[in-house]
């Protein structure tokens, strides 16, 4: 299906991740990625700015965000990975892109029109806190997937809108000079791509402190585990498993044997909570103990890292750098 296509996908720097972060999007992204022709994987540090401009800790979330996705299974000898600031074409391309980008877009997009509706729902004036850097972000969006020709980028539901208004922008830009100077992404959605909940239930975000952490000392992560919230039914008593947060989590990522039995223990009668949560700790260390090991060595050679990135974007400048002259060339001659 990916075989002669290019897979695009960007990455927010915001530190290290927890095991939702990591077996619902992380190792699914990498895999489809891997499936593709050319697999584009970029650090949208650009993006990062419009809410944080303190370099020290920008520069450290770049930096585990990074070593992430190297200890991911990502294979910088073959994949292009790279710090969006690191290929200053999409800049160019960008302003160009605005002169066919209509306000209106702008003005549904989810994010903008997510901080409005905070800024009312809290008595603030609509625009309160909003850059131009929010407020214009899916263009700069937009020239992140067309300035390296991509043929699929691969979102959850709620980002499908990034890739229809890229594919509009390159269509203005196509139907205005009547041929094809951008090619015109689709998106793909991964329906089957787990989504874990959290120790309390929601879905697991950081925003609501109810995250597993993946890259921190045992101690940590089993503190986290067995906060997870549970009845009062003793062992004995028969437990729906889909009622438990536990059995939840652990059946988005463990075998498929492991899952089962956990299964049968709980409807039987047979496993307590402290037992699902030592299943679902020994579960998350067993699958986490290699990939920890590769982050721990990029952390503490993150040089290597940094090598890796600036290889990425050499090899993914020059898509970007053709697709700027063919503008160049068609708006001003």
């Amino acid at each position: 299906m990916f075989a002669n296509k290019c897979i695009l996908t960007g990455v927010k720097p915001t530190g290290k991740p927890h095991i939702g972060n990591y077996f619902g999007a992380i190792k699914p992204a990498i895999a489809m990625g891997h499936q593709a022709q050319r697999f584009n994987l970029f650090i949208a540090d650009y993006h990062a700015i419009n809410f944080m401009k303190d370099p020290e800790l920008l520069q450290k979330e770049i930096k585990e965000i990074a070593c992430t996705y190297l200890a991911a299974g990502l294979k910088p000898e073959t994949d292009y990975f790279y710090r969006q600031s690191d290929i200053p074409e999409i800049n160019e391309i960008t302003t160009i892109l605005y002169a066919f980008t209509p306000k209106g877009f702008m003005n549904k997009s989810h994010a903008y029109k997510a901080c409005v509706e905070r800024n009312l729902a809290e008595n603030k004036p609509a625009d309160d806190g909003v850059n131009m850097g929010l407020y214009t972000y899916p263009t700069l969006m937009a020239a992140d997937i067309l300035a390296m020709d991509t043929d699929i980028v691969p979102v959850g539901k709620d980002q499908i809108q990034h890739v229809e208004i890229a594919r509009d922008i390159a269509g203005a830009v196509n139907a205005y000079y009547d041929k094809e100077l951008l090619k015109l992404p689709e998106y793909v959605t991964a329906d089957n791509v787990a989504v874990l909940p959290g120790t309390d239930g929601r879905k697991m975000s950081k925003s609501y402190n109810n995250v597993i952490p993946i890259f921190e000392d045992e101690k940590v992560i089993k503190k986290a585990v067995y906060s997870a919230v549970t009845d009062s039914k003793p062992i004995e008593e028969p437990k729906n498993p889909d009622d438990v947060i536990v059995y939840q989590i652990y059946k988005c990522f463990a075998p498929a044997e492991k899952v089962a039995e956990m299964a049968q223990g709980l409807r039987e009668g047979k496993l307590g909570y402290g037992h699902t949560k030592a299943m679902l700790l020994d579960a998350i260390l067993n699958e986490t103990r290699e990939v920890k090991e590769v982050y721990d060595y990029y952390m503490a050679h993150y040089d290597e890292a940094c090598g890796f990135l600036e290889d990425g974007a050499a090899k993914a400048r020059p898509y970007a750098q053709k697709t700027l002259q063919r503008l160049k060339e068609t708006l001003f001659g």
